[in-house]
């Protein structure tokens, strides 16, 4: 299989400047907005690496590449790509068991993944995933997220915190006695000013202010009432020397390792691909402009495998920094570009100061975040629809708390194929038209202002409305022929078979060698180009006779009445 780049990857960024069009009212509109959403990335980045499970300048050094990356490669104009709550749960897994070099195999594997999707025009086919799984594990990842923050949010006193959903909560409730009351006052004050801090501005984020705010809060309770707080600095010691660039182990790549990573580096992929489609498509919602969704995924693709190498974590285009940046001017993907610059020059020369950042504000940040994502009310409103939805809905959200997040993704991928093959299935059919009347037609315009014609007698037709896959074949083998007992043409109409796969070429192969056995001759009718061409590549065609297929029903039933006649003069004279 041949594949030209150029049809699948075309940044937005490099047709931007082959077309030239980039003027001086652009690049301001795209500096303000990089500046807003530099500073809005600047807490998320610093949370969602903490939550992750690795150190909180490895999460900035994620926004600042990828952001970078992301803007240049990817086939939007308007996404801003970096760490998102969406990898806290797998991220954190991954680094417990394998620690930093398996994150780095798995961010790698699952780049490749994404290029080769991208590569093979797989874009598209990520949209139709049901929504109600993706909602699924959406709701279960903010509620295992809220979780995980509870320790930091109270300041519970715990020496560890089990990883899975159930047993966490019972350690919980096991050590509530040991709240800390200031660690707890921190926290909420930080969770109501994130809260209400909108109804001030709307420019600066609201997050941003929740860390000034509980920065000198703790460090002049802590100097003049001699109250500590747990903080980044407490958390991470090595931080209290100055802040060095993350130096990521050189991962030990075998195939045993490959073999373990795999399956995390496809939920890694698999989560890519969908949230920053799903940010594609949100963002061309609100623009009316549109996104290249091949491309977008080449472009993930290549950013995950760039990022761990400077010692990131796994990224991709993150919603609401990519509304912020529509919010606040945005035009082009220079903006992204000028955010990761503001988050570099922070890092530089502001980065020594996030030390004395309170954990149990950084907590209040991620319970916001689990919030936004849990998208409660889609989810209440998901429980009023159809049963099959609510099913599919509260298993995958059930199996992302539970279980795990990579059982989820796997079987809510495998519960997709299903329910697509169930509904068209569902919307498909094969019935027997017999002794009758026919439409002329092949047309599906004007179904009403067709002929009729009449089914001579000892012709049956089975007709196929739908594609003729896996799904639908066995119907033909199941389907009662019928009772008449002198039919000696069976027409198979195939004018609504778009396409049709290799079971649906095996089923029309069977009947048609049943046929043959009860000395039926089988006729083709209505066969598309497509179709046709499928037939011919599996020698079908050669083995039935061209002269047996036919693009129009009369044509078929023109031979189907010759062979009849044939039948009967045979019958005639051997009398």
């Amino acid at each position: 299989m041949k594949i030209d780049i150029s049809s699948v990857f075309r940044p937005k960024l490099f047709d931007i400047i082959i077309k030239r069009r980039y003027d001086k009212k652009t690049f301001i509109s795209d500096l303000i907005a990089g500046v807003i959403v530099g500073i809005i990335a600047l807490p998320l980045a610093i949370a969602f690496g903490i939550a992750s499970g690795v150190t909180p300048q490895q999460g900035l050094v994620t926004a600042i590449v990828a952001g970078v990356l992301t803007s240049l490669l990817g086939g939007s104009k308007f996404l801003i790509g970096g760490p998102t709550g969406a990898f806290i749960v797998i991220v954190y897994g991954i680094v417990t068991q394998y620690g930093v070099s398996g994150l780095i195999i798995a961010t790698v594997l699952a780049g490749v993944i994404l290029v080769l999707m991208g590569l093979f025009k797989l874009g598209n086919i990520i949209k139709f995933i049901p929504y109600p799984i993706v909602v699924g594990f959406t709701s279960g990842i903010a509620l295992v997220i809220f979780s995980t923050q509870i320790k930091d949010l109270l300041g519970l006193q715990m020496d560890t915190l089990p990883s899975d959903f159930i047993p966490k909560w019972i350690a919980y409730f096991n050590n509530i006695s040991s709240i800390n009351f200031w660690e707890s006052a921190l926290g909420l004050i930080s969770l109501g000013i994130i809260a209400l801090w909108p109804r001030i501005n709307k420019k600066i984020p609201g997050s941003l202010v929740a860390i000034v705010v509980g920065t000198f809060g703790a460090i002049l309770l802590s100097k003049f009432a001699g109250v500590d707080f747990a903080t980044i600095g407490s958390k991470f010691p090595e931080l209290a020397g100055g802040v060095p660039l993350p130096r990521p182990e050189t991962p030990k790549i075998d195939f045993e390792a490959i073999r373990l990573l795999f399956q995390p580096a496809i939920t890694i992929a698999i989560l890519c691909a969908i949230e920053s489609l799903l940010a594609a498509m949100v963002a061309d919602g609100v623009t009316g402009k549109k996104h290249d969704s091949n491309t977008e995924l080449i472009g993930q693709g290549i950013t995950n495998i760039i990022t761990p190498f400077f010692g990131g974590i796994p990224s991709t285009g993150a919603i609401a920094r990519t509304m912020a940046n529509i919010n606040n001017g945005g035009k082009t993907p220079v903006a992204g570009v000028i955010h990761a610059v503001v988050l570099l020059l922070i890092f530089l020369f502001l980065m020594p100061y996030a030390v004395y950042i309170p954990l149990s504000t950084l907590a209040a940040i991620l319970i916001v975040v689990a919030y936004n994502m849990s998208e409660w009310r889609t989810f209440r409103y998901l429980l009023k629809g159809h049963r099959a939805d609510v099913a599919v809905l509260l298993i995958t959200f059930f199996l992302t708390v539970i279980i795990d997040l990579t059982v989820a993704i796997e079987f809510g991928v495998i519960l997709a194929i299903i329910l697509f093959v169930k509904r068209i299935s569902e919307s498909s059919s094969i019935k027997v038209i017999e002794n009758s009347t026919v439409a002329g037609s092949e047309d599906e315009e004007a179904p009403n202002d067709i002929d009729m014609i009449s089914i001579p007698k000892g012709v049956e037709i089975f007709e196929i409305d739908g594609p003729f896959f896996f799904g639908l074949a066995s119907k033909l083998d199941e389907i009662d022929s019928s009772s008449y007992q002198n039919v000696k043409v069976r027409i198979i109409r195939m004018r609504k078979v778009p396409f049709i796969d290799s079971t649906g070429l095996n089923n029309l192969r069977n009947l048609w060698k049943r046929s043959r056995k009860e000395k039926i001759h089988i006729i083709l009718s209505g066969v598309n180009d497509q179709v046709f061409d499928s037939l011919l590549k599996s020698g079908f065609i050669n083995e039935i006779g061209r002269e047996y297929v036919f693009p129009h029903i009369t044509m078929a039933l023109d031979k189907a009445s010759e062979i009849v006649r044939k039948e009967e003069r045979s019958t005639k004279r051997y009398y």
